[in-house]
């Protein structure tokens, strides 16, 4: 199954983003489907090539390359010709706790074009909130369906704390954090998957969204749980 991305950057496919500014790439995937992935990667001793991760849960390439370009994307793993490595940054990930790798992705969607052009939108609006059309405003810059971008942002930002969608008065609130330093660990904890799945803002501006993607239940996904 081909990926759905929101923004992609200059570049072949699977090839990391320059480091100085990650780019916004949004492959429809899960944050329980991205943990999978780095779960398995860091079974082959964090290094493998992305076929092989394929082969390992009988699923075609295309199936898992959302979680390895995800993952890319927040600079947890590195991808070079085929082959996917875990950085520094994606082994802190697994080796914190839930709280933790919650922090640590809040940084690193900050550093995306997409999210930080969003938090910037929350911080300037009048009570930290953006409606549904303002919000349709902003993902339309995605290239992508609508009601897929707008799912996947909320997903990820539900996810990461950094903003929670009121379903009742159709709005996206900001949410306030302390800056957190992450505590280096050299023994990770057993994987554990993602809070809540998040609903996206019904409105008559932005498509009905698609079912949650943390809902379905995939191989790669199993491997976080």
């Amino acid at each position: 199954m081909p990926s759905s991305k929101i923004l992609i950057w200059d570049g072949s496919r699977c090839s990391n983003p320059p480091e100085t500014d990650v780019p916004t790439t949004y492959p429809k995937c899960s944050p329980t489907e991205m943990m999978g992935l780095l779960v398995l990667l860091s079974s082959h001793k964090d290094s493998e090539d992305v076929a092989r991760l394929a082969d390992d849960l009988d699923l075609e390439i295309d199936e898992i390359l959302p979680a390895v370009d995800y993952a890319a994307a927040l600079q947890l793993v590195k991808v070079h010709d085929g082959r996917a490595t875990l950085t520094e940054t994606g082994k802190k990930f697994l080796a914190a706790t839930i709280r933790d790798r919650k922090a640590l992705t809040r940084e690193q969607l900050r550093k995306t074009t997409l999210f930080r052009t969003l938090l910037r939108a929350l911080e300037s609006a009048p009570g930290h909130q953006l409606s549904d059309e303002e919000l349709g405003q902003i993902v339309s810059l995605a290239q992508a369906p609508l009601e897929e971008a707008v799912q996947n942002i909320v997903n990820w930002g539900r996810y990461a704390e950094l903003f929670r969608y009121d379903a009742d008065e159709h709005r996206l609130i900001a949410t306030q954090h302390p800056v957190t330093k992450i505590p280096p660990s050299s023994k990770p904890p057993p994987p554990s998957a993602p809070s809540g799945t998040a609903t996206a803002p019904p409105s008559s501006k932005a498509p009905k969204s698609p079912p949650d993607t943390q809902t379905r239940t995939s191989p790669i996904a199993i491997l976080a749980a």
